[in-house]
């Protein structure tokens, strides 16, 4: 790995150590960056280092915008989730600038983070179908134990909307989920 990529890679991390909340002994996010390349390595090997840095800094920070800080309901969520995606852009791209990345690189990396790009960028959706990889892989359980079955065919539609035809071939290959779940990823 060069060293001007793991610089900004232990940049995020030590960033990411700081969060108060803690799974497994580890700051959350921390933990999650961590498993966010984990995915990417797997299933995109040839990655850019934008990606890359893009993948490692999905939630970087995360914690300090508080969800509570937002109104009830899918409208004040996605004012959050927007939030969070302008904040996670600009501090990644800011240790990518102090990094000595490309303008071009740097821009790059905060159009994955902000979402920008969805099915019309490849680099994009890659991101976007690591996020579902670690969602289902990581999280999906906790989640469903906590919510309704309408909740979570929802939430299991949802996520496959977001990623690519090879993203949704891949989780049928390697997850075993219920029919009515897996019929969601078939098409």
């Amino acid at each position: 790995m060069n060293a001007r990529k793991q610089a900004v890679l232990d940049a995020i991390d030590a960033a990411n150590s700081k969060d108060p909340n803690l799974e497994d002994g580890q700051p959350v996010e921390l933990l999650y960056g961590q498993r966010m390349s984990a995915e990417l390595d797997r299933l995109f090997p040839d990655a850019s280092d934008p990606l890359q840095i893009a993948a490692r800094g999905q939630h970087v920070e995360r914690w300090k915008l508080a969800r509570s800080k937002y109104p009830e309901g899918r409208a004040g969520y996605l004012a959050w989730r927007k939030a969070q995606g302008v904040h996670h852009a600009d501090v990644v791209m800011g240790l990518m600038e102090h990094g000595g990345y490309s303008a071009d690189d740097v821009e790059s990396a905060g159009r994955m983070l902000r979402k920008q790009g969805i099915k019309r960028n490849d680099e994009v959706q890659a991101l976007e179908d690591v996020i579902c990889f670690v969602f289902l892989k990581w999280y999906f359980q906790p989640f469903a134990e906590k919510h309704s079955a309408e909740k979570i065919q929802s939430i299991v539609e949802k996520t496959a909307r977001k990623m690519s035809e090879q993203g949704r071939a891949r989780v049928l290959s390697e997850f075993d989920l219920p029919a009515e779940l897996a019929a969601a990823f078939q098409a």
